[in-house]
């Protein structure tokens, strides 16, 4: 996957229960647009989700499951059962939280990595970090690429976002890191997106400004 992407843009098409484009069949149309407007490949929640956009478009899938779990704050493929659905889904690669937070039962990243490995080890992995420090523990761990999707989503990092400054934080990392690092987490345009390729991320992912109609119509209406 990580060839395939490189240089180019992966659009997540995510929809939650309580969003009104919930539904496998809308994702899968989604995903569709998305090729047809040039996306390389494509980010999705859930395995139903994810068989879905297979049947319907050929680019390859970065998947995640999001489940909420008691006395975590962690919820982006946060388990072994998250990291055996997503196996089963056939995606071409598997992200995961990637941070220094307390998983569920006491689950290490390291845990999680080594099991997807040897249960998988064709499948690609992406470390969804927030912090400088989640992104060197990353490479320390074999990932193979690290994106920047919690950057200002965890109580660490919540006042800050990915283009503050110029996107300081996509450079840290950059500097810091020798595997790719995707840029992602609140890259809102298209000249946003082209920063992003310009400092040297490997390809970058773009989700709630090309797929959240909800979102992108309030932020219209906001200005009025």
């Amino acid at each position: 996957m990580l060839e395939t992407v490189k240089g180019s843009l992966i659009v997540s098409c995510q929809a939650l229960p309580d969003e009104p484009l919930h539904s496998s069949f809308i994702m899968s149309k989604m995903a569709l647009a998305a090729k047809e407007g040039g996306a390389a490949g494509i980010r999705a929640n859930t395995k139903e989700d994810i068989l879905k956009i297979k049947e319907e478009v050929d680019l390859p899938v970065v998947g995640i499951v999001k489940r909420d779990y008691e006395g975590s704050p962690i919820y982006i493929t946060a388990t072994y059962q998250e990291i055996d659905e997503l196996i089963e889904s056939k995606c071409e690669m598997i992200a995961m939280d990637a941070t220094s937070l307390a998983r569920p039962d006491g689950i290490t990243v390291k845990q999680l990595v080594d099991y997807a490995k040897e249960k998988a080890p064709h499948v690609e992995l992406m470390a969804d970090i927030a912090t400088l420090a989640d992104a060197k523990q990353a490479e320390k761990l074999g990932f193979d690429c690290i994106s920047t999707t919690l950057h200002g989503y965890t109580e660490e990092t919540a006042t800050k976002k990915l283009y503050d400054n110029d996107f300081a934080f996509l450079k840290e990392v950059l500097n810091a890191v020798s595997i790719p690092v995707i840029a992602e987490g609140n890259v809102q345009t298209p000249e946003m997106l082209k920063r992003c390729i310009e400092l040297g991320a490997y390809s970058a992912v773009v989700g709630g400004s090309i797929t959240r109609p909800k979102d992108i119509t309030s932020r219209f209406v906001e200005q009025l």
